[in-house]
């Protein structure tokens, strides 16, 4: 029987005299301590994760033994006699929960890249449990009231910048959560975090599910026509592990959009799996979301409104840089109708080659449908540039493309190397692991690459952190890229899409991010930044895949290793902007639902039954009436909306204005330049959640953000662009000319030296 999580810290005080009365149940918790690896912090390189001895049975102790020494943690910090200081509050809190943060954050990350019915249901058990845990700590009024007393005395402490924007952050945090709220609100407070807890995790367990689900079946080879001969005998051996044998089996992607649209050429086939994407998370089954939707979106409204926000999205944006649905409207919809007015423009391109190409057959022709994009684009990039994504594959095979390319493009710019090392344990045999060195030779982190895609995990890309870098704990990083890159059979070689080698280079900019943390306390390391910040120095990093000495370097053939011809590798950098219209519409058409959903108040959210019409008006309204280019995300497999990204999936065009900018810095001072990457990182990559996000971008660049490196990146024409995306920022007149840095370091902002020690 498990003890409920509000007795643990009572209980946890009395454990010497339960330990006195029930010996043989102590010595019995004390072996399983012992035998459990994640109870102790891992005594491997780093504190890397010992995956081979830990079991999922060791994890669900290991949450409940963290929750109840936090617990008991906190409510000594409450309970101190003493007058509040930084040390006794607000540092105590920093080094509270060591072992929940251990044991959830792997839970949570194996969940995400190697889910099974153990974890799942693990997580589905915890979820509401640490909901209620963390309100435990959030909604306690003694606690709240020592941090309330030093956030009112910040300016009066001698606390330096980066400790007053601590307590800051912590006060922040707290009345957010509700600690201001009366015992009714704090009762209501609980249990709809709870039920979102649970519902949230309930989702997640459905989009994986439904994905594998809708697997198509393909009953010949013949029909398969445009697969390469590695894809065909991949989707055979997909279809032999599932007892298909002699069928053919094609995976999906968490995407509308599903890469081999691209290169089949049978239409009724292309139809039948966007169809499949499409329907995911709607069709009336058991894995139908419609009603987590709504019933989620309602929990939602009604907490933003508790705590007296109109809306979440209004809750949400508050504590970001955009700081208001307005800002965040006024964004995308001036960008709106330049991005669909250019993918119809496109549109008709693609409809141009299908009836020519129709013609030709002495067949009638068809108007374009969604399922069509990807095949005709291709065959018009074919038409325009000169190549097509096949010419290109050869030439992006995976490992040279991580260790050729990514890590290479460190290296020039921040002096970075890379070891694999094959000694450490893996949670999946597909994981490679690198160690991460300075130029000075010291170790900077461990990394993992985890690229191929699998039933057992979620879909997309993210980044991870399994260890964080941490002054206060003399921590240094351990943190994943994840992928979801098609397995090839046996023996064949992994050959990547353009747009799998571009996530490549995002997301390692993430684990950059992560690994070049540079400050004390763990709640301001690494990509603890506002959500529409994070995704800036990831987009940053997207640069250096079409950078050319960085394309030179990897891009060669698999088979002979010669260099990519240099008239194909120019067609591909004069091909950058092609297709944007249809890019960035897909993206904000799926940003634009993420804020219709989230700026419903209470009472308008619909119920399960009007979920999808909701979503059709919602996009109607906005001008995504274009059927050929539907959204990226629909939904009920929107799984970032389900997540951290709830009224945040704007983030990535915001941030993508502040990475033009910066795009165009590194561009005007000579580009991948080491000392360009020393600034890069010591002013704004070092240095997490320390300082406010514009003003590290500011301290880089030299003005304020700017939208028209943007709208030249993708092609887009509108009207009296926008000026900065902070709209509470009034833009400054910038310079005739660019600043380059006078030495590497200059006018770096370093984390605070002060000790603070217990």
């Amino acid at each position: 029987m498990r003890i409920p999580f509000v007795l643990a810290a009572t209980l946890a005080l009395s454990a010497p005299v339960l330990a006195q009365t029930v010996p043989t149940q102590a010595a019995s918790a004390a072996s399983a301590t012992a035998a459990n690896a994640l109870i102790a912090p891992s005594p491997l390189p780093l504190q890397y994760p010992p995956f081979d001895k830990i079991r999922d049975e060791d994890i669900g102790p290991a949450l409940e033994q963290g929750m109840a020494e936090q617990l008991k943690e906190v409510q000594a910090i409450a309970s101190n006699p003493q007058a509040p200081t930084f040390d006794n509050t607000i540092v105590a809190l920093e080094r509270s929960g060591r072992l929940l943060q251990r044991a959830n954050a792997l839970l949570g990350n194996l969940v995400g890249a190697d889910a099974n019915p153990a974890r799942l249901k693990l997580q589905g058990d915890f979820a509401p449990r640490m909901a209620a845990h963390r309100d435990a700590i959030a909604l306690n009024a003694q606690l709240f009231a020592r941090v309330e007393s030093l956030w009112q005395r910040r300016t009066t402490l001698g606390l330096d910048a980066q400790e007053q924007r601590l307590v800051e952050r912590h006060y922040n945090s707290l009345v957010r959560a509700g600690a201001k709220l009366d015992d009714a609100g704090k009762a209501r407070m609980k249990a709809i975090n709870a039920e979102l807890a649970t519902l949230g995790a309930r989702f997640n367990q459905n989009v994986l599910s439904e994905v594998n689900d809708s697997a198509v079946v393909v009953d010949k080879a013949e029909d398969l026509a445009g697969l390469s001969d590695e894809q065909i005998a991949g989707a055979a051996a997909a279809a032999k592990a599932r007892g298909l044998e002699g069928k053919y089996l094609i995976a999906l992607l968490n995407t509308t959009g599903q890469p081999v649209l691209a290169q089949l050429e049978n239409r009724a086939l292309r139809e039948r799996i966007y169809k499949a994407s499409v329907a995911r998370g709607s069709r009336g089954n058991e894995f139908d979301n419609t009603a987590l939707v709504s019933r989620v979106a309602t929990l939602r409204a009604e907490r933003a409104r508790l705590l007296g926000f109109a809306t979440h999205a209004d809750f949400v944006l508050s504590d970001e840089t955009a700081r208001t649905p307005k800002a965040v409207n006024a964004m995308l919809s001036q960008l709106a109708p330049a991005a669909v007015a250019a993918a119809r423009r496109e549109g008709q391109d693609l409809q141009a080659m299908i009836d020519r190409e129709q013609a030709a057959r002495h067949q009638p022709s068809f108007p374009l449908a969604a399922w069509d994009w990807s095949f005709y684009t291709e065959k018009v990039r074919a038409a325009k540039y000169g190549f097509d994504e096949s010419q290109l594959k050869p030439y992006l095979e995976m490992r040279n493309v991580l260790e050729n390319g990514v890590f290479y493009a460190a290296g020039q710019l921040y002096g970075l190397t890379f070891k694999e090392r094959k000694d450490l344990p893996v949670y999946h045999k597909d994981v490679l692991v690198y160690d991460v060195f300075n130029a000075d030779g010291t170790q900077l982190a461990i990394f993992l690459a985890d690229m191929y895609a699998r039933p057992s995990k979620r879909g997309g890309a993210w980044m991870n952190a399994y260890v964080d870098q941490s002054g206060l704990f003399n921590q240094k990083p351990v943190v994943a890229n994840h992928l979801n890159i098609p397995k090839p059979a046996d023996g064949k070689p992994t050959l990547l899409t353009w747009d799998e080698v571009n996530t490549m280079f995002h997301e390692f900019g993430h684990a950059l991010h992560g690994m070049f943390s540079n400050v004390k306390y763990p709640s301001m390391a690494g990509t603890r930044v506002p959500r529409d910040f994070v995704e800036y120095p990831s987009q940053v990093n997207e640069m250096w895949a079409t950078w050319p000495s960085v394309l030179a370097n990897y891009a060669k053939h698999y088979k002979t290793g010669e260099a990519m011809p240099r008239d194909l590798l120019d067609k591909v950098l004069a091909a950058h902007k092609f297709n944007q219209g249809f890019a960035t519409t897909e993206y904000l058409s799926a940003a634009m639902l993420d804020q219709r959903w989230h700026q419903l108040t209470l009472d308008q959210v619909p119920a399960a039954s009007g979920v999808m019409d909701f979503e059709a008006k919602a996009l109607r309204a906005d001008g995504f009436d274009y059927a050929a280019v539907p959204p990226r995300y629909r939904t009920p497999y929107f799984s970032h909306i389900m997540g951290g990204y709830a009224a945040g999936y704007y983030a990535y065009i915001w941030s993508e204005v502040l990475d033009a900018d910066t795009v165009e810095w590194f561009k005007a001072n000579g580009g991948l330049k080491r000392e360009l990457g020393d600034v890069f990182r010591d002013r704004l990559l070092s240095q997490g959640g320390s300082q406010e996000a514009l003003t590290l971008f500011r301290s880089v660049v030299g003005h304020e953000p700017e939208i028209a490196p943007l709208l030249e990146r993708r092609g887009l024409v509108i009207d009296k662009p926008m000026a900065a995306t902070n709209a509470g920022d009034k833009p400054a007149k910038r310079a005739a000319t660019k600043t380059a840095p006078k030495t590497a370091t200059q006018g770096a902002t370093k984390p605070a030296e002060k000790a603070a020690t217990k």
